[in-house]
């Protein structure tokens, strides 16, 4: 074979080959569409912490707490009428005939089983079941006696919670009442808690009728 008729083959082959090429290229799908993009989860909406020093006003709250006894009673005893005379309990307050005054806010519903010190129990010192319910004061401010300042409860020492009691008897309803000293949410474990004094009210005091 001449190199002429080798040359037209050359020819022939490369365009069979360009040939082949463009078909194959006319025959694969081209992919025109915008890749696709991937996206995260949108992250969690953050938690609400309320602000410690946010104005009290705005925090929620606490429980309120039922009274277990409200009204004027007489005192039971002489250590109860040398420390108020005839006692008023009211909402935020217990306040004497003779002056004395006790400005409280309620903290808790304990049992009579229940602990005030280490190895001290609220139904033990006030004489009443283990079941008892008894409700537990702070004292925020007090003022004593007026005669007498050191007949308050803890004497000349703030006194830091009173514990109350209600118990219906057969002469009326009996008023349990122990006053503690110290700053220390009264507990088994608390630190400084003690006694002070403990006492008792008699029923509701009668109104004289206006003459």
């Amino acid at each position: 074979m001449n190199r002429r008729s080798l040359s037209a083959l050359s020819a022939l082959a490369l365009a069979l080959a360009v040939a082949a090429l463009a078909a194959c290229s006319q025959g694969a799908p081209v992919n025109t569409a915008a890749p696709q993009e991937t996206t995260a989860p949108p992250p969690p909406a953050p938690q609400s912490v309320p602000d410690p020093a946010a104005d009290p006003g705005t925090r929620a709250s606490p429980p309120v707490l039922t009274p277990v006894a409200l009204g004027t009673f007489e005192p039971g005893n002489p250590l109860a009428a040398a420390m108020t005379g005839k006692l008023t309990i009211d909402d935020l307050e217990l306040k004497g005939e003779n002056g004395a005054l006790y400005k409280t806010e309620r903290v808790a519903l304990v049992r009579g089983g229940d602990q005030y010190a280490a190895g001290e129990t609220y139904g033990a010192v006030m004489q009443v079941e283990a079941s008892q319910a008894i409700e537990l004061r702070r004292v925020i401010e007090q003022t004593p006696p007026e005669k007498a300042p050191a007949n308050a409860y803890c004497g000349t020492t703030p006194t830091g919670f009173i514990a109350l009691a209600k118990v219906s008897e057969a002469g009326g309803d009996v008023i349990k009442l122990i006053a503690l000293q110290g700053s220390d949410l009264p507990a088994a474990t608390s630190q400084g808690v003690g006694l002070c004094a403990s006492m008792f009210y008699m029923g509701k005091a009668q109104e004289k009728a206006a003459g």
